[in-house]
């Protein structure tokens, strides 16, 4: 009962304290019912398990093969929680204390280039009926450095066309207003203004922006496979999907000179760390910059 009855007021808290999406109390519940697995086969409640037991869970994890980065995020889950407890004067310490994480190395994701990205662009057949909608839909992936979930759920009534800005509902159900650029916001113009009002449209999804052929919001599987075919038709070898927009978004930003403070609120990213990623610098950056060195 122990057990199951933490987990379940940490799940409240996670929803009505801090305000994350069910996807992510999702997964924080993945990991806390491993962990509660564990310790009930051992005897073992939330006030006497200990660092040493929670050693021997993340052994026999990293016995079965499980990645150093899927062993970080169960730590982190462990932390949370117990951290929630102790707040919560349910526990006497945190075991989670003296717990190490693997170290991770930081792995730059894939990004495309500019000239990239207009091939991609000119794959797309704007006489189907559904060019259009594909192309304001990479445009505003790539122009405003949308998740692929802020994609499908972006509404009419959030587009500001006069503005030139977009409220976009991230992670957490957080809200930020992005400012969309000129041929992002042409292309959703032409989409919104032009080509939608002649599509069949279902009255449950009249305000969401980018719909299917039933009249219903675009699903991610869609939006996935259109990236993916468009990079093929493109002949593009990297390992493509819509998050690469999102990336090549930041990365340009970044290599642009933007300042990474308004590249974090852009991306709506929680810590400026998560951003940080962006700031490598290609290999002729720093050969141009050595060439200042007296001794070069």
């Amino acid at each position: 009962m122990d057990w199951k009855q933490r987990i379940n007021e940490f799940k409240r808290y996670l929803k009505l304290e801090r305000g994350l999406s069910s996807n992510t109390v999702v997964s924080y519940t993945g990991d806390l019912q491993k962990l509660a697995d564990f310790a009930e086969d051992r005897g073992l409640s939330t006030s006497t398990i200990n660092v040493e037991h929670l050693r021997e869970l993340l052994k026999s994890m990293q016995e079965i093969g499980q990645e150093a980065s899927s062993q970080a995020r169960f730590i982190s889950s462990l932390r949370s929680f117990f951290g929630y407890l102790l707040s919560e004067e349910l526990i006497q310490g945190d075991p989670t204390d003296l717990l190490e994480s693997p170290k991770l190395g930081r792995k730059l994701p894939d990004t495309l280039s500019p000239g990239e990205i207009e091939h991609i662009i000119d794959q797309i057949d704007l006489s189907q009926p559904s060019g259009p909608r594909d192309r304001a839909m990479i445009e505003v992936l790539y122009g405003c450095g949308l998740r692929v979930s802020e994609l499908i759920e972006l509404r009419v009534s959030h587009v500001y066309f006069q503005e030139e800005f977009i409220r976009v509902l991230g992670k957490g159900n957080k809200e930020r207003l992005v400012p969309i650029g000129r041929q992002a916001l042409k292309q959703l113009r032409i989409y919104i203004k032009e080509v939608r009002p002649h599509d069949k449209v279902d009255p449950k999804f009249t305000d969401h922006v980018f719909l299917n052929k039933q009249g219903k919001r675009i699903s991610r599987i869609s939006v996935f496979n259109l990236v993916k075919k468009l990079a093929e038709k493109a002949g593009i070898r990297k390992n493509i999907s819509p998050h690469t927009f999102r990336h090549s978004f930041a990365s340009h930003l970044v290599d642009g000179g933007a300042d990474l403070r308004a590249v974090q609120n852009l991306l709506g990213h929680e810590s400026i760390t998560t951003t940080e990623i962006y700031t490598h610098l290609d290999k002729e950056y720093l050969r141009s910059a050595i060439m200042h060195h007296p001794r070069s």
